[in-house]
């Protein structure tokens, strides 16, 4: 049995020639190519294979931490500063930029200042850090931090916490030769209320021990 079909014995409807003009033609290229664009951004959760599933990276870290030894488990991708934060609960550093640009996640790390946001905590195994949260001796406050309270200088507080720890390490390293040098030495940590000024005093009055 034959399983072809018979042919249509009815004439195709004539069809006006095809025309369209510039700006319908440029119209519909575009909305295309959008579509395309759009089907290569929306992929399925598998379209890339297996490894894109899998989990990230992560590493072993063991810091002291304010005198304290931490060991913890953290993505290989994890600053400093969200192990503080979010790890340890020592949310005095701040995520200000989050880009090292205005110093608010300040800490120091074997002494040295560094901003925690750009710094990887899985390098820094055996390392001792200091955040602001370690900085008083019990009820008694450290120079720079009674210095700040003195001199008024901060007023949302936000940046505060890395002015000091900025400032501890600008002592520490011996700039503050001058109102001059401590302006220089101190310029990566940005103040949105502009009280430099006092912040400069007190850093100064505190190395002089005043």
């Amino acid at each position: 049995m034959s399983t072809e079909l018979p042919e249509s014995t009815v004439s195709p409807p004539t069809r006006a020639p095809f025309t369209t003009s510039r700006r319908t033609f440029i119209a519909t290229t575009t909305l295309a190519g959008g579509a395309v664009v759009a089907g290569g951004l929306f992929v399925g959760p598998n379209a890339l294979g297996d490894e894109s599933a899998a989990e990230p990276p992560s590493g072993r870290v063991s810091l002291t931490v304010n005198g304290v030894r931490h060991t913890v488990m953290v993505d290989n991708r994890t600053s400093l500063l969200d192990l503080l934060r979010e790890h340890l609960d020592l949310t005095g550093s701040k995520k200000g930029c989050n880009a090292g640009a205005c110093g608010a996640c300040t800490v120091l790390v074997d002494g040295q200042r560094v901003n925690s946001c750009l710094t990887l905590a899985v390098r820094l195994d055996g390392a001792e850090v200091t955040t602001i949260e370690g900085l008083a001796d019990g009820e008694d406050l450290h120079a720079l931090q009674q210095a700040f309270i003195d001199q008024d200088a901060f007023q949302c507080g936000f940046c505060t916490s890395g002015q000091i720890m900025s400032g501890v390490g600008c002592i520490k390293e011996g700039h503050t030769g001058s109102a001059e040098e401590i302006r220089e030495w101190m310029s990566g940590n940005i103040c949105r209320c502009g009280c430099y000024t006092k912040i400069v005093r007190a850093v100064d009055h505190a190395a002089r021990g005043k």
